[in-house]
């Protein structure tokens, strides 16, 4: 993706304690367009808001097709993208106890609609969109009337 992408996508996840109370933030941007997203979520871990924010943007995508460039400071996410692994996790079915196979298969069935690339950027830096994402993951994670995550309890159950 070294032209410009049509939408660029900020996310972040939190977890009150692992698991705790989490939620996530996401800023999709598109020209002139911008939009925040965040919902919390009762118990659930770091791991999993930081890959629902990334899903919650693809479901927030209008069309398909689009090329997307993803920030994120998490390297779970990042890396199992672009270093592959998370091919390998579906072609052995997620052998060995790979977590978060509910959100990893809903992201794989949203990716094959767009052109993905992830960059990871480091958080709580110095990256003002970055940090913004941070604060309504959190602030959604501390908010009233949480939702369930409804994979993480049913499997922790």
């Amino acid at each position: 993706m070294s032209v410009k992408p049509d939408v660029i996508m900020y996310t972040d996840g939190s977890s009150r304690g692992n698991p705790g109370p989490g939620g996530y933030g996401v800023i999709l941007m598109a020209g002139e367009h911008r939009k925040e997203m965040s919902k919390g979520f009762r118990k659930t871990t770091n791991n999993r808001m930081e890959l629902l924010a990334v899903i919650a943007g693809l479901q927030g995508l209008r069309k398909p097709g689009l090329s997307v460039l993803i920030y994120s400071d998490s390297k779970y996410v990042v890396d199992a993208v672009e270093k592959g692994w998370l091919k390998n996790w579906i072609a052995t079915d997620f052998k060995g106890g790979k977590k978060n196979k509910d959100l990893w298969l809903q992201f794989a069935a949203l990716a094959k609609n767009h052109r993905l690339r992830f960059q990871w950027v480091k958080g709580h830096a110095d990256n003002p969109l970055n940090n913004r994402c941070d604060e309504l993951a959190t602030q959604a994670a501390d908010g009233s009337g949480l939702s369930a995550d409804i994979g993480y309890e049913e499997a922790n159950a």
